[in-house]
């Protein structure tokens, strides 16, 4: 496919999802943030459009597509439905699946993926600790090898989609109980209904759509056959799952920008003081004018990266690694300039719930941290670079 047969499906694509976003996600949104989720239903509806099994193999339910034309869904959706929390539910799919469909054996994707791309199940990684933060090597949930099973002890933190997930793709640590390091990590999938498995509903400053969970292990017992690769592997397929997470993060902080300056932009049009409108006033066409800097610098660097990750080089170049997570730390820095200028812009009523502005503005630190906090990715982006 040419460029310009590319840049024509991605426009009748992106039309779709617009379509969708608008009709089905922008009205409801302040709803679900007081439901504190989204209904079920949403899922067979973006199953209905292809959108869950974007990137999948067909013969898994998917549908096959470029990283260019999942950014761009990604863009829009943030752009028009303005809620972080939202697609943060929606696509928990998106850091669950992943290391299933590369390193599960074809039996266990055949069992997991299908019914999770058809919107029939809800699927959540969980790395994070209590106390462990960015540091994935200090995982301490273990999994303890019984027979034909394994029999998992911990707890998770901070897990997107966590209290209602049927899948949880979980990083534990395996072989001697002394094993410490990358070295003995390893991931398992976790029947969402599995006995001893215990969810407690965390509380948010952002994404109040989206259930985030606190999960316990307590003598947890899971079929061998639930391992995801190899023992010890497990460190490597986090790593690389990090990369596509960090690059579809990036889109989405790119489309919230973009929400920021369209609201931004409306209100100043409407908006009368003084005797003239607010657009009229040179400070505030100015304010608008740095949003769209950074918003086309964003866009850019995107387009750059994702031709990269195209290309086949996001995991194994590590100029692309690198670049990956500068974009991330950029994209989410454009979100939080253009998420601040849009609240001013609007004054009392960027404060107000009900703006795109305001629901952004609070979503913006989550962006910030979740996939790898700022500071993470500037470590890594310079250890790659050779720095």
């Amino acid at each position: 496919m040419n460029s310009l047969e590319l840049a024509s499906e991605i426009e009748a694509f992106t039309d779709s999802v617009r379509r969708f976003t608008l009709e089905r996600i922008a009205p409801n949104a302040g709803e679900w943030d007081a439901a504190g989720e989204i209904p079920r239903a949403l899922y067979h509806e973006a199953a209905a459009l292809g959108l869950l099994g974007l990137g999948y193999p067909e013969d898994l339910g998917g549908t096959p597509a470029s990283f260019a034309l999942r950014n761009a869904m990604s863009v829009t959706m943030s752009r028009y439905g303005g809620s972080g929390g939202v697609l943060a539910s929606l696509f928990s799919l998106n850091i669950g699946l992943p290391p299933v469909l590369r390193h599960g054996s074809a039996a266990l994707q055949q069992e997991v993926i299908p019914a999770v791309l058809h919107g029939e199940k809800i699927a959540a990684l969980a790395i994070t600790e209590p106390g462990g933060g960015s540091d994935v090597a200090a995982v301490r949930t273990t999994a303890r090898r019984d027979g034909d099973e394994y029999v998992i002890e911990g707890e998770k933190v901070f897990i997107t989609s966590g209290m209602r997930a049927d899948w949880i793709t979980v990083a534990v640590r395996t072989g001697e109980p002394s094993s410490k390091g990358a070295g003995g990590i390893s991931m398992m999938v976790v029947p969402g209904d599995a006995k001893g498995l215990s969810r407690s509903r965390l509380d948010k400053m952002g994404w109040l759509a989206s259930d985030t969970a606190h999960l316990r292990f307590d003598g947890v017992r899971v079929p061998a056959r639930y391992l995801v690769g190899d023992e010890g592997a497990g460190f490597k397929i986090i790593m690389s799952n990090f990369n596509g997470e960090r690059l579809a993060m990036s889109a989405m902080a790119l489309g919230f920008a973009q929400a920021c300056y369209d609201e931004a932009l409306d209100w100043a049009r409407q908006r009368k003081t003084f005797g003239s409108a607010l657009v009229e006033k040179q400070v505030v066409r100015h304010k608008l004018v740095d949003m769209q800097m950074r918003i086309a610098s964003t866009e850019a660097w995107l387009q750059a990266v994702t031709a990269l990750a195209d290309a086949g080089k996001l995991e194994s170049d590590p100029n692309c690694v690198a670049q990956v997570c500068m974009l991330k730390n950029h994209s989410t820095q454009t979100m939080q300039f253009c998420a601040d200028a849009a609240v001013q812009t609007l004054g009392g009523m960027g404060f107000m719930r009900g703006t795109k502005s305001e629901r952004i503005y609070r979503e913006v630190k989550v962006m910030m941290i979740g996939g790898g906090a700022e500071e993470i990715m500037k470590d890594l982006a310079a250890r790659q670079l050779g720095l």
